[in-house]
């Protein structure tokens, strides 16, 4: 099994996306959302009402897809304690991904 490309606290590896993820996260969490194939207006709608559980289903999304190990109790509760952190950790995993999903391969 494979572990996220950047850390959960990576957030300055990319500051444009950290930048829009602090400021507007349910921008980044419907782009996360619709990278797996989900609807980007509703789940950035869910994710200002119920975010650590949408916020745990699009993360397991993201590591089925890039074949990650975890769980979703691990997902929801990295969600709820550092929700931006997670989101910004999660993007920059969508970004690694090649636009039919699959997983890019790594140098």
């Amino acid at each position: 099994m494979a572990d996220f490309k950047h850390g959960l606290c990576g957030c300055f590896d990319d500051c444009g996306l950290c930048i829009i993820t602090y400021f507007v996260p349910c921008y980044t969490f419907g782009k996360n959302a619709e990278a797996v194939g989900d609807s980007c207006v509703l789940c950035g709608l869910a994710f200002l009402f119920v975010s650590p559980c949408v916020g745990a289903i699009v993360r397991g999304k993201i590591r089925e897809k890039q074949g990650i190990n975890g769980s979703f109790i691990g997902d929801f509760f990295v969600h709820l304690c550092c929700p931006l952190c997670a989101l910004v950790q999660d993007a920059q995993e969508v970004k690694e991904m090649s636009p039919g999903g699959q997983v890019v391969e790594r140098e």
